[in-house]
């Protein structure tokens, strides 16, 4: 099983970023991917990216705006936020898919002048 803690939301004006943090522990050998999923007001869960061995992908309402990276050394995947809008106000979710999918505790990202 993957353990996974969070960290980096708050709130920030148009136009500004953030950078979200999600460090794994536990049975991290067995990760095939790991990614970030989103919650805003009264919005279903959508996919933001997700980063694999072959590269990463992303939703296009981010394409442009959003990286995700990762540090192997530090079981941490990162997820940069430039150019923010008030519509990518959610809470953020970090995921891990192994043969079953790991979720973290949520951070709030809030866009707001």
């Amino acid at each position: 099983q993957v353990q996974l803690v969070e960290s980096g939301g708050g709130l920030v004006q148009p136009g500004g970023s953030l950078r979200l943090s999600c460090e794994a522990s536990g049975s991290i050998f067995s990760i095939n991917a790991m990614g970030w999923y989103r919650q805003g007001p009264g919005k279903q869960r959508e996919l933001v990216g997700i980063i694999t061995r072959s590269g990463s992908q992303y939703v296009d309402s981010v394409k442009g705006r959003f990286t995700i990276s990762r540090d192997n050394a530090k079981n941490t995947v990162y997820l940069q936020m430039n150019s923010l809008k008030p519509e990518d106000t959610a809470v953020y979710y970090c995921y891990a898919a192994t043969s079953i999918t790991s979720w973290g505790q949520g951070t709030q990202v809030t866009v707001s002048s």
